[in-house]
Order: C-alpha cells, then structure tokens, then sequence
C-alpha cells in the first residue's frame, strides 16, 4: 500500500481494515497515532484525516464506538508524546548539531524557534500542524521542559486534537456533500494544517529581507 495512497483514500483503506480485522482496527489506529506522536523520525504518518476519518466511519458502520475510540486515541496521544518527550530529554541538546537523514534538522530547527516564542502552549498548538506535532515533545524533551508542566500541556493538546477531529468526523464526516469529496476535504485538511508553517515562513522570509534592507539603507 503506498503511503500517499493510503492518506488521500484513509477512508476506504481504514473500512478494508475494518472488514478485515474487526475489533482490531482499535488497536491499528492507536498504533499508528502512537508512532506519529511517539516517533521523531515518523512524521509524515497522517493525523489529523486519520482521525477525522475514523470518527465518520464510526458513525457510518456502527463497527467502532466512537467514545472507546477517542479515549483510546487520547492515550495514544499522550503515550506518544511522552516517548518522544523522554527520547529528546535522552538525546539532548546535542540532537540540533547532529546530521541525521532519518531526522529533518531543518523542521527540529523551525519547531525549537516556534517552542521558544510560545513556550508550552506549542504542545497544544503542535497537535494541529504535521510535523510540528511530532518534532515538539522531542524539542521540549531536549530542552529539559519540566515534565509536570509539559504533560499538563501533552494531555490538554492531545484531548483537544483527538476530541475535535473525531467529534467532527462523527457529526458532519457523513454529509453526503463530504463522503463524495473526501479526497478534496483530505486536501483541504492537509492545507489547512500546514498554513500556519506557510505563513509563519513568509512571515520570517520578510521580516528577515525587510531587516536586511533597513540595515543596507543605514549603512
């Protein structure tokens, strides 16, 4: 199954998994939800359709309890980010001056920067944007966050991600208007979600070019 595939078609491919494995599919969900959130080298696994698609077909089979999916996916959440917070404190601040191709040192960068700015509530922010939400609890785990303090943020982020997506899935994820353009709503989603990185970067791109400037005129 190709992984592109996969995210532009999560519906169908997650009611082939549900034909296929049955009550499993409870636990394939919270393992791929664990693995993005767990994992800083897995990214680019989907979240946030994942889940938006998983509260729809709960509410189209009946084969998934849309209550036990979404505490279990909230465990997930947590759980994973709390693995991926324990290997940045393990790795530590050395991890920005490591070349890895299995890393992305460029998003560990912007996310570091992002975390600096907004402090703890980028665990909550990060939840909603790919790659952030894998590459924050690392960067807050190497930045030696207080762990108190970032679990409180991990369990209000992952409740807030994982509540609305399914929430929204379950209600309106069986609109006829949306089941026949699932793929452009999955488009949609991933626009959506990556918007704010879009801005932030041309934000910085201009701010960075209108200093240059002011500098250049100075001297």
């Amino acid at each position: 199954m190709d992984l592109i595939d996969f995210i532009l078609h999560v519906d169908e491919h997650l009611l082939e998994f549900i034909t296929n494995y049955g009550i499993w599919i409870y636990g394939i969900l919270f393992l791929i939800i664990f693995i993005e959130t767990g994992l800083v080298v897995m990214p680019f696994l989907p979240g946030d359709s994942l889940l938006f698609a998983a509260g729809a077909l709960a509410a189209s089979t009946g084969a998934m309890d849309p209550w036990v999916l979404g505490i279990l996916l909230f465990i997930a959440a947590v759980l994973g980010d709390t693995l991926n917070y324990h290997i940045g404190k393990y790795i530590g601040p050395r991890v920005f001056e490591i070349e890895s191709r299995f890393i992305n040192k460029h998003h560990l960068i912007k996310t570091n920067q992002f975390f600096e700015k907004h402090g703890g509530k980028t665990i909550i922010f990060a939840r909603f944007i790919p790659f952030a939400r894998t590459f924050a609890p690392f960067v807050a785990g190497a930045s030696n966050m207080n762990y108190k303090f970032f679990l409180t943020y991990n369990a209000i982020g992952g409740f807030c991600w994982v509540g609305s997506f399914i929430a929204l899935g379950y209600l309106f994820g069986n609109m006829p208007i949306i089941k026949d353009n699932f793929t452009h709503l999955i488009f949609g989603i991933i626009i959506l979600s990556v918007l704010p990185g879009i801005i932030g970067y041309i934000r910085h791109k201009f701010f960075a070019k209108k200093t240059e400037t002011t500098t250049t005129e100075i001297k």
